[in-house]
């Protein structure tokens, strides 16, 4: 997610911008207070049902109802299910009840009672038996290729449901950046082939949480129901078949979350369980956007409070993960996530602005219960050591704070691809941003990219140049790290940032009413073909050469504009990258790279087929790349 300010974080770099998503100031008051709490109809009981087996045997149900707080509980007996007690929160409407599920518990129903006060209801509250498949859980790693993309913007495949019945949109209005446009899992599910036929592993959608904002609610970054899929995406079951569909076609899923703020229409803060459960301020305060406040050595506690604990924006509560009760709902609903649906990994919102030792205890509980489960975490920072100091790193603690994050996006590389693209790039910036992985754990499990929802898109960016993408791609294609690419950038989508939000725009095609169909070969321009086979030819050739997936790399100092790498393992297959950011063709000296070609003879150009045939000369063209296989 876009901040709607950003500081300079390095010297030369700024990245400042409006927000393209998040809900404008007209949304909601601009101070931070709870809109009128308005009593519920029904019983609200999270998380929605739970699991025997669970390796941490505590749960902690929040159940919502008139009055409940001054209720007494009764738990039907049940083996090995213990009652714990109860908790009041400070509204009447709240009542925490903490139980113990002992290993030796077994899937059915608790009888739940609720008497003397207000409220005389019983409930009979569901324990389902744990999947019993290792495998569901397929975790996200190097050997994924990832398409990242918004929901409401691929593809319509269920027109059904574009308007429901009861949620604040009530249309759609395809002519509006801001509105919802009618995209949903269904959409998605039509194109997994077309997918596939990039070579893509994982499939990375915006946030499909119900986001039931009266404005911008399409992106998805500001929930209002932590246990539903967005009903104008499908219904929360279809949302856990979507993830079972894409397993089939060989198709990982990558649930994107935001962990430091929701929507200020959601139940939860539209009548709140206790005013500590959200960062509260006199006036509505935002957030700095600072991260080095976190470990400045110098720093001002209020810039401290302010980057942790301040707003992202006006209708977006910043949530108190220091409150014990809030660490514990949060953690257990994406524990809930994760066993529901069997999905493959966590994406992460705005990962910095939680609160440090929060971050902490809910990766480790997350990781605990599911070791394989992937997950990496946007750090929109200005330089390498303040990106890693998000990720698993070789740094101490800092206040306290040691992420147990296995990977981020990689914004470093992702300055360094952008400007080396342009007319007058610089591919040093290349070497340099991958110099600095001595201060990771394993920077093979960051996520690597040229573009995203958040900023201009490449191809507007350098200049909409075919040449200069196809070397991005052969770069992000071959390079250390988890690819990912930003859905229509293979079909040459362009657009700016600013000030109209057209980088979320309608991918051509996926609507019955569009007028060109670029899923398909026919509807695609000449050079929008010769982009999206560029990148299904390299994008299938890493699917198959674990090299590309898991290989060593080894790279050279640029010189004269060109940017050689070589990726490498014991099995003896390697693979030499070779970036030209010249405008003309380049005579590179093959005996500079002698400690990685020593023992081969030939090679075979991966894209083109041509058989190189002379390790000791390579002619590289301007604005190009070679990927060559090597050959002994």
């Amino acid at each position: 997610m876009k901040f709607p300010t950003f500081p300079s974080l390095l010297a030369g770099v700024l990245l400042a911008a409006a927000p393209l998503a998040p809900a404008t100031a007209a949304e909601a008051p601009a101070v931070a207070v709870a809109a009128p709490a308005k009593a519920a109809s029904a019983t609200r009981i999270e998380p929605t049902f739970w699991w025997v087996g669970m390796k941490n045997p505590k749960l902690q149900l929040l159940v919502h109802s008139p009055g409940i707080a001054d209720s007494k509980l009764t738990l039907a007996a049940y083996p090995g299910v213990t009652l714990d007690g109860t908790q009041k929160l400070e509204s009447p409407n709240y009542l925490l009840v903490n139980l113990t599920i002992s290993p030796e518990a077994r899937p059915g129903k608790l009888q739940l009672s609720f008497a003397g006060g207000k409220t005389k209801l019983k409930y009979a509250y569901e324990l389902r038996a744990r999947s019993t498949d290792k495998s569901r859980v397929q975790g996200i790693n190097s050997s994924d290729f990832i398409y990242f993309l918004m929901p409401d913007r691929f593809a319509n495949g269920d027109p059904k449901n574009d308007v429901v019945k009861g949620t604040r949109v009530g249309h759609i209005a395809r002519d509006s950046m801001y509105a919802r446009h009618g995209g949903d899992l269904k959409g998605i599910e039509q194109h997994f082939d077309y997918l596939k036929s990039l070579g893509v592993t994982a499939i990375w959608p915006t946030p499909v949480t119900t986001n039931d904002m009266p404005k911008t609610s399409y992106h998805g970054y500001a929930l209002t129901d932590f246990y539903s899929c967005d009903p104008r995406y499908g219904t929360t079951e279809e949302y856990a078949q979507f993830v079972q569909k894409a397993h089939q076609n060989g198709l990982k899923v990558i649930h994107d979350v935001v962990l430091n703020h929701i929507g200020s229409y959601s139940n939860l803060f539209l009548d709140q369980p206790a005013k500590d459960w959200f960062n509260q301020w006199p006036a509505f305060t935002r957030s700095n956007y600072n991260s080095q406040a976190l470990n400045d050595p110098y720093g001002a506690q209020r810039d401290l409070d302010l980057y942790n604990k301040g707003w992202f924006d006006t209708s977006m509560p910043d949530v108190n993960q220091s409150n014990p009760l809030v660490a514990t709902y949060i953690i257990q609903n994406f524990l809930w996530w994760v066993e529901y649906t069997g999905l493959d990994g966590y994406r992460i919102d705005t990962y910095p602005y939680s609160d440090p030792k929060f971050l902490m205890a809910w990766g480790k509980a997350l990781l605990e219960e599911y070791p394989q489960l992937g997950m990496f975490g946007e750090a929109w920072v200005g330089s390498t050591a303040q990106q890693a100091f998000f990720a698993r790193n070789i740094l101490p603690p800092v206040n306290g704070f040691k992420s147990n994050l296995p990977g981020v996006l990689d914004f470093q590389s992702n300055y360094a691809i952008q400007d080396a693209l342009k007319e007058k790039g610089n591919v040093t910036k290349l070497y340099d941003a991958l110099q600095g992985d001595w201060l990771y754990e394993d920077a093979t499990r960051n996520v690597v990219f040229m573009d995203n929802h958040d900023m201009s898109r490449v191809y507007s960016v350098i200049g909409e140049s075919l040449p200069r993408l196809k070397m991005g791609f052969a770069w992000l294609l071959t390079t250390r790290g988890i690819p990912q690419i930003y859905y229509g950038t293979e079909i040459l989508m362009k657009n700016f940032s600013a000030p109209d939000g057209l980088v979320r725009a309608d991918f051509p095609g996926g609507w019955k009413e569009d007028k060109t169909n670029k899923f398909t070969a026919a509807g695609r321009t000449e050079p929008e073909n010769e982009a999206f086979n560029y990148v299904s030819k390299l994008g299938t050739y890493r699917k198959a050469h674990p090299v590309l997936q898991t290989g060593k790399l080894m790279q050279f100092i640029p010189q004269d504009g060109i940017y050689t790498y070589f990726r490498y393992n014991d099995q003896g297959e390697t693979v030499m990258v070779m970036l030209n950011s010249n405008q003309d063709e380049k005579t590179v000296d093959g005996g500079r790279f002698a400690e990685r070609l020593n023992g081969y003879s030939s090679g075979t150009e991966v894209v083109s087929g041509a058989a190189v045939s002379d390790l000791k000369t390579f002619k590289v063209p301007g604005w190009s790349a070679v990927v060559v296989e090597l050959r002994k």
